[in-house]
């Protein structure tokens, strides 16, 4: 009898796969065998079921011509594997046509189990998207290769939207002038360079603002300001950059998250360029992320609330296309915010101006980018310090203020936190030293209660308002942080091994039936790695809030190997797509709320075997954190 293990383990690319994902994928094969010539596919019409692993016989592939000619003919022996471009780039139908000689037979993986490998190992869906780099580099081979109709719907389309950086795209020449020349002289300079931006200078020649056409139309003309103004009096900042070896996902996040029409292109600690937000979303044409922007247009709580409503299918959409989960993370956290930072605006305006300077900020999963579609608020206030006869006042404002906010939110479809971590709850809305108090306290004080709260807060990201109170806030952290005090660290630790991956003694997925379904609790699976990962980011003083970003700034650090940071990082994002797809299906398909409750039933054996090796990959990394930090091994 066949041994389709030891087979998978000598093909190309399945050879890089886990022994325990080979038997997963060895059991889902389906044979094929062919007792005469036959056309097995036609390019461009035959639609692929899966990818095909020649184990006798042989295939011969070929383009048809326009007269029927086969024409780049290839000759292909057992062990090769068909169809994986074709399922990646040409929307399941055949790439190339296919004539199976007789006596051949083939082994058929599922076209699903195909692109769950696919999402699951980086380095398998790498090899398919370089081996078509190659291909295309033969002429003959590229003319036949026609770009697919809906190509943006294709996942290789979507690897390359993704994953293009800002060198990729052609940015502007910086248009410049100093701060003292008359507005007449610099509309001029813009004229003449045939730009809608021009950027401001200091003495030293760095950019300090920027002026455009906008610029011109609402504080020159509206004001009737004079034309022998100097510039910089009437121009606009911040001035906001990005690397340029950026991706352009992140120059639209950016962009969204900062308000800026126009991003510096820094390179080598010089700008050499600028990009401008037209420019951005024509390079990403129909990308979900354009949403973004219609969000920031609504004008009323229903229209933010069908905005919310559509996001599950811009998510089933993203994951659709094979992208990954910590970019699908950052699009809801954006539209989030972005619904966020309206309703904020609205209340200030039905209010009146805040009576102090303040920080609206979001903490737990919102605070670390990582929310999902079943989601809570989790926000606070910090608001400056003011006198005496003030403090009362000011902090009626700002607890009205959030109950308001948070009214809003819960009604556009973001839940109240069960837990009352808001900032429309008193605890939770306080003075800049009143904050200072609180940290201090949950550091020196460690109790259960207390690493609870602090873990929580640690997680905060500044949303709206005044961004150098949260920066004195975290200062303030930074050196208490500094101090030793190993009974804080360790019971944090205690604290990120109170859930264990889901794995019974036998290495089994360990579930539990509500209703008449076994299930396993996703979000408790993937908190170990979120817990452990803040913990180290702690014990290193890294300030950055989402779990991906923590595992770089601690490969940087030489706190995990690339290999523990590459088993840490998969492991994370594929539990977070599978999480997000659940939910997704839930809300459309199902048609009920979403939960973090995954059947047993409906998962693959691939993909029961890979949470298996990620339960395993977690349950090793809680007993690094044992030994670290509790000097217990026993936890």
């Amino acid at each position: 009898m066949l041994n389709l293990i030891e087979v998978l383990k000598k093909t190309t690319p399945f050879d890089i796969l886990p022994e325990n994902i080979l038997r997963g994928i060895s059991e889902s094969l389906v044979p094929t065998s062919y007792t005469r010539d036959t056309l097995a596919y036609r390019q461009g019409i035959t639609e692929l079921k899966g990818v095909d692993i020649i184990v006798k016989g042989e295939y011969e592939t070929f383009f048809y011509d326009s007269s029927e000619n086969r024409r780049s003919i290839e000759v292909h022996h057992p062990l090769y594997c068909f169809g994986g471009i074709s399922i990646l780039l040409n929307r399941k139908k055949a790439l190339k046509s296919v004539m199976a000689k007789k006596g051949t037979v083939v082994y058929n993986l599922p076209r699903k189990e195909f692109l769950k490998i696919c999402q699951a190992y980086e380095d398998f869906f790498q090899y398919y998207t370089t081996d078509f780099g190659k291909r295309m580099l033969d002429d003959e081979f590229s003319h036949f290769v026609k770009t697919p109709a809906s190509f943006e719907e294709s996942y290789i389309a979507a690897e390359q939207l993704y994953s293009r950086r800002i060198d990729g795209i052609t940015y502007k020449d910086i248009v410049a002038c100093p701060a003292d020349t008359p507005i007449y002289i610099a509309a001029k300079q813009m004229a003449d360079n045939r730009v809608s931006c021009i950027f401001i200078q200091n003495e030293s020649q760095h950019i300090i603002g920027y002026a455009t056409d906008m610029t011109l139309r609402d504080n020159v003309i509206a004001k009737r300001v004079d034309a022998d103004t100097p510039v910089g009096e009437v121009m606009d900042n911040p001035i906001v950059s990005i690397a340029h070896n950026a991706y352009l996902y992140e120059a639209v996040l950016m962009m969204f998250s900062t308000k800026t029409r126009y991003l510096l292109v820094e390179k080598d600690g010089r700008y050499v360029g600028f990009l401008s937000r037209n420019r951005i979303l024509s390079e990403q044409g129909q990308s979900p992320l354009v949403f973004i922007q219609s969000v920031r247009l609504a004008e009323t709580i229903d229209e933010l609330r069908q905005k919310w409503d559509y996001v599950p299918q811009i998510i089933k959409q993203l994951l659709g296309r094979g992208i990954n989960a910590d970019i699908t993370n950052q699009v809801i956290t954006t539209i989030a915010d972005a619904i966020a930072i309206k309703v904020i605006g609205w209340v200030i305006r039905e209010m009146g101006e805040p009576p102090a300077k303040f920080v609206f900020m979001v903490t737990g999963s919102e605070g670390r980018k990582e929310q999902t579609l079943k989601t809570d608020q989790d926000n606070a206030i910090i608001y400056e310090d003011k006198a005496n006869e003030q403090r009362e006042m000011v902090r009626q404002y700002f607890l009205t203020f959030a109950t308001k906010v948070s009214d809003y939110l819960n009604e556009i479809g973001f839940s109240y936190c069960e837990g009352g971590y808001m900032a429309s709850n008193p605890e939770w809305t306080h003075s800049l030293s009143h904050w200072k108090r609180n940290y201090k306290k949950w550091i020196e004080e460690s109790v259960p209660e207390n690493v609870i709260k602090f873990s929580t807060f640690f997680d905060c990201r500044f949303l709206y308002g005044d961004k150098n109170i949260i920066e004195e806030l975290k200062q303030f952290l930074e050196e208490e942080l500094q101090k030793p005090n190993d009974r804080f660290f360790a019971f944090t630790a205690k604290n990120a091994l109170q859930y264990e991956p889901p794995l019974t003694f036998f290495r089994n997925i360990k579930t539990q039936t509500i209703g008449k379904a076994e299930v396993f609790n996703i979000k408790n699976a993937m908190t170990p790695i979120v817990d452990l990962v803040r913990v180290y980011a702690l014990q290193k003083r890294i300030y950055q809030e989402n779990t991906g970003e923590r595992l770089k700034k601690l490969l940087e650090r030489g706190v995990f190997t690339p290999q523990q940071y590459h088993e840490l990082y998969q492991s994370y994002y594929y539990l977070m797509a599978m999480r997000l797809e659940n939910q997704a299906n839930q809300i459309l398909v199902e048609k009920s709320d979403p939960n973090n409750y995954v059947r047993i039933d409906a998962l693959t054996k691939i993909e029961k075997a890979t949470l298996k090796e990620i339960f395993k990959t977690i349950s090793n990394f809680q007993m690094g954190i044992k030994m670290r930090f509790t000097n217990n091994i026993l936890g």
